[in-house]
């Protein structure tokens, strides 16, 4: 599936907050109750939660961040 270049920005915001809240949720959930049988069961818990905040965290803050970034490099 090929998306126009317009919705660039959203898809990236979308899969980069999948990614990350991802990632982030499989480590803090191992480093903070460790891996048993239940480790599975926690970490879908936690990433219901994590990844619509990693979503909208990234839709609020992409657009100024970006233009920040613009301002300081070449």
């Amino acid at each position: 599936m090929i998306f126009s270049k317009k919705y660039f920005d959203l898809i990236f915001i979308l899969i980069m907050g999948f990614g990350m809240s991802l990632l982030m949720t499989l480590i803090i959930t191992y480093i903070n109750t460790g891996m048993d049988k239940d480790y599975i069961t926690r970490f879908l818990k936690a990433w219901m939660i994590s990844l619509p905040i990693a979503i909208i965290a990234a839709l609020i803050l992409g657009p100024p961040i970006k233009k920040f970034v613009d301002k300081i490099t070449k």
